[in-house]
């Protein structure tokens, strides 16, 4: 994800960001995101070394294959020379079923990005939404690419001795039917997986994964998304796994907290009885959109706000009814509308209907004030675990400057200012810099500056304000750093390194880069923020070498 726009919530289980056009068929490419199960990229250079492109992409094989796997193309004829003239052979691929074709799969392994791994028996590589190792299932093929494809599970016909039965019909909770200690496992594995395969780092210390406090009702936050059944009937859920478009009912998300999910229950009860139509993704015509549910988990603050297309709706109606019929009345309740053809929960005009327009969490002592599209972790009792563990890794003595780019809110930074000299944070989003700033003030923290700035652009703007920095943290988007930001990093030439990180195959890539500028990677720790999903996060240091 580019630094400009808003990160994303490595397990919210929303819709994709963006909905295809009308005439498309589906998804427009592989995304990681928990609530779809789709393959990422780098999950298919796990097992291939090349993703491939489609096939009506009419690029040459070779050339399509390496730029597809993030490798330089090669030229055909600058091989041919390098070869004395001769054509190498081409790579016989296996042969590939056709989309809508059903086989018999036995997955081996997951992907990273949680999806089981087969094989046909030609060795075509075959992503099984909803596999788990030992599973043998039949399947349909779903997409058809040049070294891999996707398949959804038509009958399960032999389970695999790991299943368990799913607590929950819940597509944003796919590794449910995996035992808790086996899911930390595997997370465990894959990152280190990620970081010597992909980063080359053979000798770092890999710590034992710390596992959550608790595996269900963690999320201090819920995205929603409407939709309808083939008899109009309106729904309020989650997106169907690998789908944009059909929503999966919920009566009890176990991923929200009781009174969370009261206040959803409302709000599609009061939503029916109005009659109201849920916004189509198709044919973009509609008002109901999503409802984004935020509490805080310390605070007992709840916030609910639906979004909509533009449009009229008895928007006081609804919050009258929440204020009356929920056990807790909610801290505010507020309305976005929308514009905007794709699905997102950011941007759009919004409006405050009753209360206030933020909530407030606490953590590591301090109380932090969290915007309506404010960053701020999802499980407030893991992320204080994850920010005691930079702290440990960060080893502050009390006099050093401290860079904390992507600060979001402030919450990392501002936890640490009591052992540093001074904190400046960087964060593209200004609605979550007033907040940091905002927090700040609330708790008398005089050491900590904040500038709304791109992390590439702003961390020269920070060493022209405060100086280098002696350590520098980082907490960036799953799309990760990318070059230009390590190089900045490296440039800017801090003793220490802490990258917290939601996303291993772009931690791996990013620390070499930096490894490659005079540092060393020391350790690495697992963190569970998000059980039953594939996703984990990890604390990692790095010193510069002297």
């Amino acid at each position: 994800m580019p630094d400009e726009t808003p990160r994303h919530d490595p397990a919210a289980a929303d819709a994709p960001s963006e909905s295809p056009a009308p005439d498309e068929a589906g998804p427009a490419g592989p995304t990681s995101s928990p609530e779809t199960g789709t393959v990422d990229e780098a999950a298919v250079a796990t097992v291939e070394g090349d993703a491939g492109v489609d096939d009506a992409s009419g690029a040459p094989d070779d050339v399509a294959d390496a730029t597809a796997a993030g490798a330089p193309a090669v030229d055909p004829r600058e091989e041919m020379r390098e070869n004395g003239g001769v054509t190498k052979p081409k790579r016989q691929r296996p042969p590939r079923p056709h989309r809508g074709e059903q086989l018999e799969l036995k997955v081996e392994t997951l992907a990273h990005g949680g999806n089981g791994i087969a094989r046909t028996e030609g060795g075509w590589v075959v992503f099984v939404r909803g596999g788990i190792p030992g599973d043998v299932v039949r399947g349909t093929i779903t997409k058809r690419k040049k070294d891999y494809g996707e398949a959804v599970i038509d009958e399960l016909l032999v389970p695999s001795e790991e299943r368990i039965p799913a607590v929950a019909d819940h597509p944003g909770a796919p590794w449910q039917v995996l035992p808790y200690e086996r899911q930390l496992e595997i997370k465990a594995g894959q990152v280190e997986d990620a970081l010597r395969r992909l980063g080359g780092h053979t000798d770092v210390e890999i710590e034992p994964i710390v596992p959550s406090v608790e595996q269900w009702r963690y999320r201090n936050k819920l995205e929603y998304s409407f939709g309808e059944d083939g008899e109009g009937n309106l729904k309020l859920g989650f997106h169907a796994a690998g789908s944009w478009q059909d929503i999966v009912h919920i009566d009890d998300c176990l991923l929200a907290s009781e009174i969370g999910n009261e206040a959803r229950n409302l709000v599609h009860a009061w939503c029916v009885e109005q009659g109201l139509s849920a916004y189509d993704r198709k044919l973009h015509q509609g008002l109901l959109r999503n409802l984004v549910v935020r509490e805080g988990t310390r605070t007992g603050e709840l916030q609910v706000r639906i979004v909509t297309s533009v449009g009229e709706f008895d928007v006081a109606g609804l919050a009258t009814h929440l204020n009356e019929a929920m056990s807790v009345a909610p801290t505010g309740v507020l309305w976005t509308q929308m514009t905007q053809v794709g699905e997102t929960t950011y941007g759009g005009d919004t409006d405050v209907v009753t209360g206030g327009a933020y909530i407030h969490e606490e953590i590591r002592g301090l109380r932090l004030r969290i915007s309506p599209e404010g960053f701020f972790q999802t499980n407030t009792v893991m992320a204080e675990r994850l920010y005691e563990l930079a702290a440990e890794y960060a080893g502050l003595e009390g006099w050093e400057r401290v860079f904390d780019l992507y600060c979001g809110s402030g919450s990392l930074g501002l936890t640490l200012a009591s052992h540093a000299g001074e904190i400046i944070g960087v964060e593209i989003v200004e609605e979550s810099i007033q907040d940091a700033a905002t927090n700040a003030a609330l708790n008398d923290i005089r050491n900590a500056k904040f500038l709304a700035s791109d992390a590439r652009t702003g961390l020269p703007d920070a060493i022209e304000l405060a100086g280098r920095p002696d350590v520098l943290i980082v907490d960036p988007p799953r799309a990760g750093l990318g070059p230009r930001v390590c190089r900045r990093i490296v440039e800017a030439a801090p003793k220490r390194i802490v990258y917290v990180s939601c996303n291993p195959t772009t931690l791996a890539p990013d620390a070499q880069r930096i490894v490659e500028g005079g540092y060393v990677l020391r350790k690495v720790r697992p963190v569970d923020m998000f059980p039953q999903t594939p996703h984990v996060e990890c604390v990692a240091v790095l010193d510069r070498v002297a």
